[in-house]
């Protein structure tokens, strides 16, 4: 299959380049399943924006580097705090149904916020907007959608029928679930939007397909991979043995929720995140995390509670309709009663480094969204950027693919996938043996509170389990739990080679064998 321009994943950031590229260019996008499957629909929270009387873009920007421990490139945040007030307009065009107040938005305020600037659908905002924009991209001719479709590698000069060492990027081979078959796409540009790795850990808010594919296949195409030791872990997930990877919205504490060590422990029922920092519950999430992370060991508890039953219950039902409706089904009345939470992996901080238009070093290849390190986020990524930077970067990239577009080389012939050598695999309980493996490891060793020793067993375990999946990669034919497999493999060494790289504890890298922050703040930078 051949098409002008190749997007891989079909969240904010994939569906937003669609757009803006489909009015002059063939389009492809692929998702790896269904195209809502990824992380822009379990948004909660919204997408933060300067639309107060009062705040300011200077506010946002410093808001956002306080965050990122100064680790955040100024440059890229005051570009991207720029383009918010737009971007929301743009998704309001598209029937994004935004909650108002007085015939205004609404806005409500996060952690890390200096202001009420959370642009909102009750606490489904990403539903509304991954809704709306599959709505615009189903309805424009020259956009294709191929679910079911999953990113193996990206093709290059060495997959060229005549075999060149072109860096160059001219598509991907994708494993096609319903034909059981490997396919070539090519395209002359094509754009990463495959979304972070948080599957990398046991514990985690992000969807099951989020195993790192785009960061591990541009590593492979020869790309640098920056700042993957900064994984966020959001503060508030809830607490229950039947139900995972429940996210309880940032937004609950910015509404007033406070956090509070259960009944039957030495200060039961009371709020402790005043003990460690002022701003309280509305601290960054890196320090709310840990300071979660450090009553549930002092303790030997198994969570906190979060409680917003203090506020009138309209007021919680109103802002908060399918948190409460959910937590009702699972016996929690959360006007009545607290919220059983603890922290887990949420968001990848790190990633394939992009520039202001999202260009890779790989020609031909951009990446946007959570699959980049593009300097906004820093050490710690503030709440409520995430979709926003998905739609500045998502038509970055197509702003700079239609400029340069005479410049982008027609794809050579591209050799067919070969699977003569290989068979089908009939132990495929490996697969699942290693991938619990590495995300308990990663859990228990790369987790909110490092050490070095801990580090260095996870590196270990990542060198031998590498070339099991390794060997196993060369002899079985493929699967889609192999492809993710290969990549968590990838991802995981990364994070723990940048891990051991950062002598010091900044954001979310918080390390017991370097307590202190140091006074230069520096990106750590992985070169193929």
């Amino acid at each position: 299959m051949n098409v002008d321009v190749l997007i891989i994943g079909s969240g904010a950031a994939g569906l937003t380049a669609a757009l803006n590229l489909a009015p002059e260019l063939k389009v492809a996008v692929i998702s790896k399943g269904a195209l809502g499957e990824g992380a822009t629909g379990w948004a909660q929270g919204g997408i933060a924006a300067v639309l107060e009387e009062g705040d300011t873009f200077d506010a946002h920007i410093s808001d956002t580097m306080i965050a990122g421990a100064g680790l955040n490139d100024e440059q890229v945040v005051k570009h991207v705090v720029a383009g918010a007030p737009a971007a929301i307009a743009r998704l309001a065009e598209l029937g994004v149904p935004f909650a108002t107040e007085g015939g205004a938005l609404h806005l409500t305020r996060e952690g890390g916020h200096s202001h009420r600037r959370i642009v909102h659908v009750a606490d489904a905002t990403g539903r509304a907007v991954q809704q709306a924009l599959e709505a615009a991209v189903a309805k424009h001719p020259n956009i294709t959608l191929l679910p079911d479709m999953v990113a193996i590698d990206l093709i290059t000069g060495r997959h060229a029928a005549d075999f060149s060492t072109s860096g160059q990027v001219h598509g991907l081979y994708a494993y096609n679930r319903r034909t059981r078959r490997v396919e070539a796409l090519a395209a002359r540009a094509t754009i990463l939007a495959t979304g972070g790795a948080g599957r990398a850990y046991l514990y985690s808010t992000a969807p099951r397909g989020a195993t790192g594919d785009g960061i591990a296949m541009a590593w492979r195409a020869g790309c640098r991979v920056s700042n993957m030791e900064f994984m966020q872990f959001h503060p508030t997930c809830l607490y229950n043995l039947e139900v995972k990877n429940f996210l309880i919205t940032e937004a609950v504490r910015g509404e007033g929720g406070h956090l509070k060590l259960p009944p039957g422990v030495d200060g039961g029922g009371e709020r402790f995140m005043p003990r460690f920092d002022q701003r309280a519950e509305l601290a960054p999430r890196d320090i709310v995390a840990r300071a979660i992370d450090h009553e549930i060991k002092r303790l030997g508890l198994d969570y906190v509670h979060l409680d917003i039953s203090h506020r009138e219950p309209d007021f919680v039902r109103g802002h908060f309709p399918n948190i409460f409706e959910k937590l009702l089904r699972l016996g929690i009345d959360i006007t009545k009663e607290p919220i059983p939470v603890v922290p887990a992996q949420h968001y990848t901080c790190g990633g394939v480094v992009v520039d202001l238009a999202g260009r890779t070093d790989a020609p031909g290849l951009y990446a946007a969204g959570e699959v980049t390190q593009s300097g906004l986020h820093g050490a710690n990524r503030l709440a409520s950027n995430s979709l926003l930077e998905c739609l500045v970067f998502g038509e970055a990239a197509a702003r700079d693919i239609l400029a340069s577009w005479t410049d982008l080389p027609m794809p050579p012939p591209i050799r067919d996938w070969d699977e003569s050598r290989v068979t089908d695999s009939d132990e495929e309980v490996v697969i699942a043996q290693i991938w619990g493996e590495i995300r308990r490891f990663m859990w228990n060793f790369v987790g909110i509170v490092r050490t070095t020793k801990r580090l260095e067993r996870a590196k270990r375990r990542i060198d031998m389990l590498r070339q099991e999946v390794a060997d196993y990669y060369r002899n079985f034919r493929v699967t889609p739990d192999l492809i993710e497999l290969r990549n968590l493999v990838e991802v995981a060494d990364l994070i723990v080679r940048c891990a051991l790289s950062r002598q010091e504890s900044r954001g979310l890298h918080f390390t017991l064998d370097f307590p202190d922050t140091a006074q230069a703040a520096r990106d750590t930078i992985l070169v193929p």
